[in-house]
């Protein structure tokens, strides 16, 4: 196993890259909260992040050892967020399901987990400095 390849180092970059997604896509649902038609988009990634975990409560997945057998967990390498649109829901007679309340408020909580994300990354990649250095 390569020292940069270890699974925690994997998630934390998966999570950046997920929480600079959802920046993006919650910026781009501020920016049409008045556009008629518009349905507002999300970041799905911590759902595939527990089943790619095996977090999942009372499940368990086989354990593989090639990507192409059945039954496995998702790979790390293979984990990417997805964007869905979110549709049923309207709050605009114009047919526009944009609440810029809610998008500030996902767009505060983003913040926190994308600092937080990067301050446990910081911190690891500063312990295997340590490490390799010796002081």
């Amino acid at each position: 196993m390569a020292l940069f390849d270890a699974p925690v180092l994997q998630v934390l970059a998966k999570q950046l890259d997920a929480a600079a997604l959802t920046q993006r896509v919650i910026a781009h649902n501020i920016a049409n909260a008045v556009t008629p038609g518009y349905q507002r988009r999300e970041v799905v990634f911590t759902d595939l992040l527990r089943r790619a975990l095996d977090v999942d409560e009372g499940t368990l997945s086989l354990r593989t050892d090639h990507p192409r057998h059945l039954g496995g967990r998702q790979a790390l390498a293979e984990l990417a967020p997805q964007v869905v649109e979110q549709s049923g829901t309207l709050l605009q007679p114009n047919r526009n399901n944009v609440d810029i309340e809610q998008e500030m408020v996902r767009l505060a909580t983003n913040t926190l987990l994308y600092d937080a994300s990067i301050r446990a990354l910081g911190d690891r990649l500063n312990t295997l400095s340590y490490t390799i250095k010796g002081r």
